[in-house]
């Protein structure tokens, strides 16, 4: 008690203290800072990128999908569009930055020109060309010079800067792609000179299992060898519960009953297209007479009808529908079907919702997800995923589950996901990183490509001593107790043998060959090969018309680009800062 009535003015300074800097970091609102999380939805190498601009792109294509679809976009979709949007935010700010250490900048000129022109920019085109073709220069004068449309033209000028930075970009990486005279002349010559060529297989599979021979330190050594190949993308394991949104008895039922409401209505409609039209008919007006045996089974009924008379409610699969028979002539029937799809109702979706948001919310907060299920007698399902495919086993495709997936930690649960005719909500019950997988873990993989292996091998070494003991192809052929194949008249481009599968390798090699040699044992996909050509037709760079040699061109140009371009811009990304705040922000 004495030490502390002797500390008491230390403690008494020390409280002051604390409470000035609590009254200023609160004056200066930081811990409303802190509670507001990332002040941006992401950046690029410190270059944000605002939720109001992914918010808009969002919009943008969900505008483009309801006027393509005419309906709303559904979550998935919206899932889907989320993710490009994302990807095309961050790709259109790399390039941008690479446009800046390039240097490539776009004058004042170049844009006059872009739009004065004798060779004005597509947009220009689009919106200012008079119907005889020509641009309306007095237009676009109006535009640029009229405060009425200043927002418009500062627009129009930063869209015109962009397209040809852009352009730069292209015509700089294009440059480094140049497709060169004899890369044209040497596709030319291999898509146009043919061989014919003679061969004897040994395929692999004769190799019995108890040939090999194999021990498990080989089973190591290749492992180590080759563990690329055994590489794994991170991945996950999960559970999860759906609640079904598909239509029940009880929806099927009331479709029938407010169709059958409408069957005196449309007997007495005298304009049946307007009819359906106001009716919302899944079936639209059919203006065709039909002969009787072209009716489909299911709409046969209609031939018992007299015209004018409408049908009792049918059932055809997902529909149910009336039928009316709405004239007939020289033997041909012209009907009308009012038809409603059978689906889920409004109520039912809201019920599946409610069931999914309650159990996700108890699962959650206290009980355990299985638990939970088991008290409400639900089926739990057990999935793996990995990251950057969008098939998850049991639940099918989808960028929604995905998105959680990879942004969630172990023990994680999502909020409930509506997928196309389930509500499901997702527990991660483990992430894997990415790596290698264990040796224990793929042996059996390894086991089947060493035996795959060692039966190349010793299918080789016995061609190889045939070969050596018999020079002509029958004689080999005969030795081995097998047939002389020939294969005809085939192009440098071929990657299939007739009768003898995919085999790239094997053709090259074959065509690399003169007319009348015989090549040494060609290790192939699935066999070894000793062939012989019998006949090669040369191709003559004569015969290369101008014409052909520009399309090649284009076409080497277009391959190199788009190779390069995809590689290129993955390259940016990884050598990229690239931070994403979307699973904090957006939840």
């Amino acid at each position: 008690m004495e030490k502390m009535r002797n500390s008491t003015g230390v403690i008494l300074w020390i409280l002051i203290g604390s409470f000035g800097l609590l009254w200023v970091l609160a004056d200066v609102n930081f811990f409303d800072a802190m509670q507001a999380g990332p002040s941006s939805l992401g950046s690029v190498n410190g270059d944000q990128i605002s939720n109001e601009e992914y918010q808009s792109r969002i919009q943008y294509y969900s505008n483009a999908y309801s006027q393509q679809t005419g309906n709303s976009m559904t979550p998935e979709m919206r899932a889907y569009y989320e993710t490009q949007a994302w990807n095309e935010l961050v790709n259109s700010r790399l390039l941008r930055q690479k446009m800046d250490e390039l240097g490539i900048t776009v004058s004042d000129q170049e844009v006059l020109d872009m739009v004065y022109g004798d060779n004005p920019a597509p947009v220009i085109r689009q919106n200012f060309t008079r119907e005889d073709g020509s641009i309306d220069r007095q237009a676009i004068q109006q535009v640029l010079s009229s405060s009425e449309f200043s927002q418009q033209a500062v627009a129009l000028e930063m869209q015109l800067r962009e397209q040809r930075r852009q352009q730069k970009l292209n015509n700089y990486i294009s440059a480094g792609l140049k497709v060169t005279d004899r890369e044209v002349e040497q596709t030319y010559l291999r898509e146009n000179t043919t061989v014919t060529f003679n061969y004897v297989r040994f395929p692999y599979s004769e190799v019995a299992e108890d040939q090999l021979d194999i021990s498990d330190s080989d089973l190591r050594d290749y492992y180590e060898a080759n563990r690329e190949r055994y590489e794994r993308d991170e991945s996950y394991r999960l559970k999860f519960v759906t609640f079904s949104k598909l239509p029940t008895a009880e929806d099927t039922a009331q479709i029938v009953e407010d169709l059958e409401g409408l069957r005196s209505a449309f007997a007495a409609a005298q304009n049946d297209s307007l009819f359906l039209i106001r009716q919302g008919s899944t079936t639209d007006y059919r203006s065709a007479f039909v002969a009787p045996e072209d009716i489909r089974e299911e709409y046969q009924l209609v031939t018992e009808l007299n015209t004018g008379e409408v049908s009792e409610v049918i059932v055809t699969g997902s529909q149910v529908a009336l039928l009316k028979k709405e004239d007939e002539q020289d033997g041909e029937i012209k009907f009308q079907i009012m038809s409603y799809n059978i689906e889920a109702l409004p109520s039912t979706i809201d019920d599946a919702n409610d069931r999914a948001a309650d159990f996700e919310f108890f699962a959650s907060e206290e009980t355990s997800f299985e638990e939970e299920a088991e008290s409400r007698g639900l089926e739990v399902g057990e999935a793996t995923a990995t990251k950057g495919n969008q098939f998850i086993s049991g639940l099918g495709s989808s960028r929604q589950v995905m998105n959680f997936l990879e942004s969630a930690d172990e023990g994680e649960l999502s909020d409930v996901l509506e997928l196309n005719s389930d509500f499901v909500i997702v527990k991660v019950t483990e992430v894997t990183p990415e790596g290698y997988r264990p040796f224990e873990e793929v042996k059996a993989q390894v086991e089947t490509q060493v035996k795959i292996e060692r039966r190349k091998e010793l299918t080789r070494e016995k061609a190889q001593d045939l070969l050596a003991s018999n020079s002509s192809l029958d004689a080999l052929a005969e030795a081995a107790g097998k047939e002389v194949r020939t294969a005809e008249n085939l192009r440098g481009s071929a990657t299939v043998i007739p009768g003898a599968g995919r085999e790239p390798a094997v053709i090259g090699a074959v065509f690399a060959l003169d007319e009348g040699a015989t090549s040494d044992v060609i290790a192939g996909n699935s066999a070894a090969f000793v062939a012989q050509v019998t006949e090669k037709l040369e191709a003559e760079l004569a015969n290369l018309d101008p014409q052909t040699r520009q399309s090649l061109r284009q076409r080497l140009e277009q391959e190199k680009n788009q190779a390069f371009s995809s590689v290129w811009l993955e390259k940016l990304k990884e050598d990229a800062e690239i931070v994403d705040n979307r699973s904090r922000l957006l939840q």
